[in-house]
This record gives C-alpha cells, structure tokens and sequence, in this order.
C-alpha cells in the first residue's frame, strides 16, 4: 500500500468555493469475492464558478467516469486524483465505476472472517479521508451533501447504514435517504448481525454484534439499551434541537481501530465492549462513557461538524466532556465517572502535553496544513486535555451559560460547518464573562501550569498562597483535612473552598495549620499539583485515610507527575502503593495505581537490577489484595488484583496451578481472558511451550483466542519465536491489525534483553519500510506497540535521534518515534535523579 496524495487546507478552501455539492448516490455490491467489490457512485454537484477541480478515489480497478453523459479518461486518474476539468458554472453530474480493495488494517471497507463459525462481516471506517477508499467523493468536511445508498449482499446478510435499512423485492438493501453529512460520516455494516431492536422516542434503536458473540451481547442488552435511552433522554434536556437523524444503531464491530466512530444513525464500536469474560464495573462504566461520548456527537460533531481539520478538538473535547458528565447524571449505576477520568484519561493528556509533539487544544489553522497533519491530533490533547478545559470552562462560566452558548451554537449551525471562531461566540452570547479572552489563554497555548502550595502556620491561624508557573486562569476548590484524633490512619475534612489562581493575595484562615491542603480537590482545573512538604509527607503516610476517592485520585495523579518530573523516588511511589491500595475501595483507582507501578516504575522507571525486586512488592501488594477480597464483597477489586497478580509475578508453579485447576483458590474461575493471560505470562517466564498454547487455542479458537495466541507465542523467550514474531510483524503484509498489534505486545518484553537487543537497532529501519507498506494505521501501531519501549538505554535513545534526523518517515510514524523517544528519555532521566 503506497500513501495517498493529502488534501491541503488551501485546496479545500479552493474547492468550497467552487463548489456545492448536493447529493451522492451509492450503489456497492459485496457479493464479488474476497479482496474487492464494486462501487458505483453518482454525484450531483453545483460548480458556482468554471473551472478545474478533482474528486479523490482510491480504486483497485476504474472501470468508467463520465461528468454529465461524457466519458472520462480513468488513465488521467493521478493516484488518488481524478481531474474534472473544464467545469462550465451550473448543475453537474459525475458518475463513477469501480472496484474498491477490502482493508485489513481498519480503513476504508474493512472485511472480517470470524474464525469461530466461518462468517464473513464488512464494515466501514471512512475518518479521515477514507472515504475514497470505498466510493468516490469530494472528501472534505465542509462540502456536505444528502447520500442515497443500496447494497447489493449475501442473502443472509444484513446492511445497516446511517439511515434506516430495508430490503427490498429485488434482494438489494436500500438505505433511507440521509440528511446533510460530511463525507467521513458515511457508514455501512454489513454481515449476518445478531441484532436486539426496540423503539425509543418514537424513533427505532438497535444494537448489533456477529453471531459467535450474541449470547455475550443479549446477556448485557438490558444494561446497553438503558443506559442508551437515559443518554438520550438526557440530552434532550440539555440540548434544544431534537436528534437529528431517522434511527440510532450501535454496531460492535470486529477489528476497530478507535473505540468508536460517531456515524449518524449508525455509532460502530470495538466489539471487545461484548464482554466475553468477567469485567469490573469500572469497566462497565467505561463502555457507557462511550456510548454517552458518540451519541454527544451526534449534535456536535455531525449536526454541527467542523470546517476543516484544525478544529477537532471541538468534535472530541465536546464529546470527552459530555460523556463523563451524562453518564454521572444519567444513571446512578456507576461510580463517578470523573474519578476514573481523572486517575486515567487525564494523565494522558497530562502526557501528551509534556512531549516534544504537544500542540494547543485549538492549534493555528496554519499548523494543520493538510489532512497527514490533522490525523496526528487523535491524542490526548484533543481529546483530554480539551475536555479538561470545557470542565474548567463550565466551573468558571456556569453549566447554565455554558448549555445556553452550546444551543445558540447549534440553532445558528444546525447541519452545516462552524469554526472555533463560532463556537466562541456563540458562547460569548451566554455570558457577560470574557469567553474570548478565555479561550485565547486557554486554548492556544500548550504546556500545562503547576499550581504549589505554601502553607504557612502562626497561633491561631494559617495562610495559603498557591503559586502558579504558567500563565492561565484557573478556579480551583482547595481541601483542608486534619487527622482524624480517634483514627490515626484517617484523615477529616476541616473545609472545602473555592479560589481563583492567580491570588489577589495570600489567603489566611483561622484555626492551627492542617495535616493537608489539597489544591483542586475535586480536579476542576487542568493542572500540575505540588503540595506543601507537610501535605506530601501526610499524603505518602495517610493517602489511604482520605475520605473523598476523587480526592484520593487528585493526590495520587500528583505523586505519579513528582516520579515521571524526577521529583519523587519511584521506590517511595511502590511504598506508598503497598501501604495504602489495600485499603483502597475504588477499582479504578487500584487498577490506574498499580498499572503505572507496574509498566513504567518497575519496568522502566527502576535500573534493571532492580526490577525483580519492584515487581516483588508489587507482587506482594495484589496477594494482599486478593486475601482481603475473600469474602466475595468485592468482585470488581478482586478480578483487578487477579489480574495484576497475573502479570506481576514469577512464581510459575502458582500460575500453573490455576491454569489446570481452572480457577483461581476462593474464585474467580479463570474465564477465557484470564486464562490468555495465564498462559502470557507463563511464556514471558519460558514455563510453557508452542504445544500448550495451540491447546489453548483448540479450546478457544475465537478472533480473541487467535490475538491471545499471538501475544503467548511472540512473547516465549527462545531465538525461533521472536524470529517468527518478527517476520510476522514487519515482512507479513496480510497480517491484519489486530494480530499485529497482538504480536507486537507479546514480542518486547522486560527480562528478555539478552534475546531483543538485536532486534532494536532492526526496529527503526523496518518500521520505517513497514510504514511506508501499509499505511497510517498500521504505521501508528508500528511506532507505538511494536517500539522497543522495555529497551530503557541511552543506545536505543541515540539510534532512534539518529534516525529521526536522517530517514524519510511517514507523518504516522514520525509522530509515534518522537512520543516514544521522549518517553524514553525521560524514563532514562528518571533511572538518573
């Protein structure tokens, strides 16, 4: 696969001015073998001025093009450029043939055979400009137009589409007619989905999976489907304009790339939301945060969709902050969903925003030049950070005004395009508050600031000046705890307060100086922390005794930021974890603190001598974990601790154990999942072999059973099967992006650099190569899942500044090496202080 020509920002702008295109007719046929089908698209278009301009399509084979009855050239078809030249002003129509490619790497019209029963499924993934992998378009957002679509398929097959679907006499499937949507927006799935159907608001719902995953899927269609109407219903009562579109489907489909795209009509999500294995409620709740996420979008996003690529943050943030906040509002089920955000998705903004690639929540137009650019900025910035700001954006302006500007924003825009310019002023409306002048400091600058408290004490009375390196304005809630005088181990709340950074002055308050001041105790505020000495020594020997879990989750966000800035050791960070996660009752918080203690202090953060003695404290904390869970209280802590256990330990026999025994002593049984990771575990150790995994497999022949199997094989510690991984990887094109990423997670493994350290300084030059091969997704996965991130040495740093310097990379590729340099560079800094 060679790269296609990007659009630029300045021929988009060229052609919305010449153009306006009104609508698309889609005719596919997924009946004509296994590597292509046939599309034929018919658009109509308006020229407003005569002229030269192109339609993008990527073909297997054009067959035929005509504009207006005559003929054109498919030998002037310049890679993924047709030319329409000549354009008289006036009414046109172009009409395209073709076979389009199936993809296995999640772009354009991805096709999938399920290895459990043999059946076959097609779906669509058109974000970012892979539309033109399955029809012919004028692929940009802002050219909008209304899509007809029909589907000719197997006979047992069912097509979903944006709108709603049916079938017809003749056996084709035809698709209700769309409102105005953007090209990327366009969605098909096609396969024999095991569907659960049911009205809402007049309007029908579904929800969809493959067949080998029903009984998975109707055992939570209850939970799905309700959490699905309360969303709905919820935002209904924030936003004034009603749902835009005809129907609402949710597909979980195979081998996804994102978490889910926000298709109007038709959301498509990773099918691993089907749980097949026991899950925590957390991650329960994670499913419904995304399915709160994309249907936000659906008025943010779709209804309103932006003009061009530089303002994605308005689709992502919007949808981030909704997201957490509805599912907090909409259903008591879960816990608050802000503590899991903060333990989690805000640290990966925090991460983001502290590398070499950061860029503002809003960049400057000019920084996206062209669509290669504009992919780059799915990360946590977008995403997180811009969430982060909307929440602080809300403290400071008020959820009234801020719901008032949004519906304003709406009502003006209601299916065209809108820039941040707009939605800015649209806010501005809601409020007498400087919106722009908040957004201008908040959202076109990078970096994060650093709030510090100094605490002060004098008889009767303390004073708090909390001191900001950075330059934005913050309203933040500051907790005042004591020790609790019949608890030693607790911690009581004295006050909670609102202040504005900067201070006007130094706050002074009456009352003996407390065991802790928490700035941003409920994490309102997009910032670093660093607390007063005494606050830090009570957090590092009371964190447990914190009442609030939110709270807990802003203190240990803090001490990660001290160990990663080289501020705090990484042996008092494993301290701290083992002292106080036994007591600790949100699951999200345990398994956020443990993962970070695991995958970065004790194997990269700690020198390599040290790491078997990290992991053994690590390994102790989750057996004490899982002896406090006995009882059966606590599903959700124990599956957690389990897990962790899992991938800490050394002791094989233990593992071994479960894996015959099938279960762990006192529960849970170990269901698939666990039992893949089992058997991950006992290969990175070399207690077990290729016969033991292909036994597994016979057991477990699902898609999942496969990735599981590639993951075991890469990781067995032998010179043949990090040989075969390797190959697999970077010289097998067919592999498909799911059992890449699998190989990839299973061949880098700590421990094992006697057999890895030739394959580092192979790494660069045959990611570059692969990249270049496969395209943007499979480019993305080679710079961040099969990056030598377990090679902590000044040496993989050194080859990987060298060839960042001198090779011709793709933008995907170069992206990842530069994070995960800097990742490197740090963990190294880190091993230094």
């Amino acid at each position: 696969m060679t790269p296609m020509p990007v659009l630029t920002r300045e021929e988009a702008q060229t052609r919305a001015r010449i153009l306006d295109v009104h609508r698309y007719a889609i005719d596919l046929d997924l009946t004509t073998g296994d590597d292509t089908f046939d599309s034929t698209t018919v658009i109509e278009f308006t020229a407003l001025a005569a002229g030269d301009t192109f339609v993008e399509l990527k073909p297997a084979v054009l067959r035929g093009a005509t504009l207006d009855g005559q003929p054109l050239d498919p030998a002037t078809l310049d890679d993924n450029r047709l030319p329409l030249t000549g354009l008289s002003e006036g009414r046109h129509e172009l009409r395209v043939d073709t076979a389009m490619r199936y993809s296995r790497t999640g772009e354009g019209m991805h096709r999938f055979t399920d290895p459990t029963d043999g059946e076959t499924y097609t779906y669509t993934q058109l974000f970012l400009d892979d539309v033109q992998r399955v029809i012919a378009a004028f692929d940009q957002p802002d050219l909008k137009a209304v899509f007809d679509l029909t589907v000719t398929a197997p006979d047992h097959w069912t097509v979903l589409a944006n709108g709603v679907t049916e079938r017809r006499e003749d056996g084709r499937w035809k698709a209700a007619t769309t409102p105005r949507i953007s090209t990327y927006l366009v969605a098909v799935a096609a396969g024999p989905w095991h569907s659960v159907r049911t009205e809402h608001a007049g309007l029908p719902f579904g929800i969809h999976c493959r067949r080998s995953l029903a009984p998975h899927l109707d055992a939570d269609a209850a939970e799905i489907l309700d959490v699905t109407r309360r969303c709905f219903d919820r935002y209904h009562e924030k936003f004034t304009e009603p749902y835009p579109f005809d129907s609402y489907d949710q597909a979980f489909v195979p081998e996804f790339n994102a978490g889910a795209m926000e298709n109007p009509g038709l959301v498509t999500f990773r099918d691993e939301f089907v749980f097949r294995s026991a899950v925590t409620v957390a991650e329960r709740q994670t499913r419904a945060m995304v399915i709160a996420h994309e249907m936000a979008h659906m008025w943010f996003g779709d209804l309103v969709t932006l003009k061009w690529w530089d303002d994605i943050w308005l689709n992502e943030s919007f949808a981030e902050y909704m997201g957490y906040q509805t599912i907090n509002e909409a259903t008591a089920r879960y816990p608050d969903t802000w503590i899991g955000y903060g333990i989690a998705r805000k640290s990966w903004g925090y991460d983001a925003d502290q590398r070499p690639s950061t860029h503002a929540v809003a960049p400057d137009p000019e920084a996206v030049p062209d669509t290669a650019s504009a992919l780059l900025n799915f990360d946590g910035i977008s995403y997180a950070k811009g969430a982060s700001a909307l929440r602080q954006l809300v403290a400071w302006m008020g959820e009234k005004e801020f719901l008032a500007g949004i519906n304003n924003h709406f009502a003006r825009h209601r299916f065209g395009n809108a820039t941040l310019a707009d939605f800015i002023d649209n806010l501005a409306t809601a409020t007498d508050r400087d919106v722009h002048a908040w957004a201008d400091a908040w959202l076109r600058t990078t970096g994060i600031d650093t709030l510090t408290a100094d605490v002060t004490g004098e008889p009767g009375r303390w004073t708090l000046a909390l001191h900001r390196d950075g330059s934005r304005p913050h309203r933040a809630t500051v907790g005042v705890y004591d020790r609790d005088l019949a608890d030693g181990r607790a911690l009581v709340l004295r006050e909670r307060h609102e202040t504005d950074v900067p201070q006007e002055s130094p706050e002074s308050r009456p009352g003996t100086r407390p065991a802790l001041v928490v700035p941003n105790e409920h994490d309102l505020t997009y910032a670093k922390i660093r607390l007063d000495d005494v606050s830090l020594q009570t957090t590092l020997r009371a964190l447990s005794g914190v009442p609030d879990p939110l709270t807990r989750a802003v203190l240990w966000n803090t001490l990660r930021d001290m160990v990663r800035d080289g501020d705090l050791a990484p042996a008092d960070y494993l301290a701290a974890a083992h002292a106080h996660l036994p007591e600790e009752t949100d699951v999200s918080l345990v398994d956020g603190v443990i993962g970070f203690a695991l995958h970065q202090i004790a194997d990269r953060y700690v020198p390599d001598g040290e790491r078997a003695a990290a992991r053994a404290t690590l390994t102790d904390l989750t057996r004490d974990l899982i002896r406090r869970t006995e009882d059966g209280q606590s599903p959700g802590l124990r599956l957690t601790a389990v897990r962790h256990f899992i991938d800490c330990t050394d002791r094989t026999g233990t593992l071994q154990g479960w894996l015959a025994d099938g279960a762990v002593p006192g529960g849970p049984d170990l269901d698939p999942e666990l039992r893949w990771r089992v058997l991950r575990r006992l290969a990175v150790l070399g207690a077990t072999d290729e016969a033991s995994i292909a036994a597994e497999l016979d057991r477990d022949p699902s898609a999942t059973g496969q990735e599981g199997a590639a993951r075991c094989r890469a990781a067995l510690p032998t010179p043949e099967a990090k040989a075969t991984a390797w190959e697999r990887m970077f010289h097998d094109d067919t592999l498909s992006n799911y059992l890449f990423n699998a190989t990839a997670e299973g061949f880098w493994q700590p421990g094992q650099a006697d057999l890895l350290t030739p394959y580092v300084a192979r790494y660069y030059p045959e990611a570059t190569a692969l990249a270049a091969r496969r395209g943007p997704a499979i480019a993305t996965a080679a710079g961040r899942q099969a990056f030598p991130v377990y090679a902590v040495t000044g040496d993989n740093l050194r080859r990987g500044d060298e060839h960042l310097a001198t090779a011709d990379l793709t933008p995907a590729l170069r992206r990842q090496l530069v994070d995960r340099l800097d990742d490197l560079r740090r963990a190294l800094r880190v091993r230094e202080s």
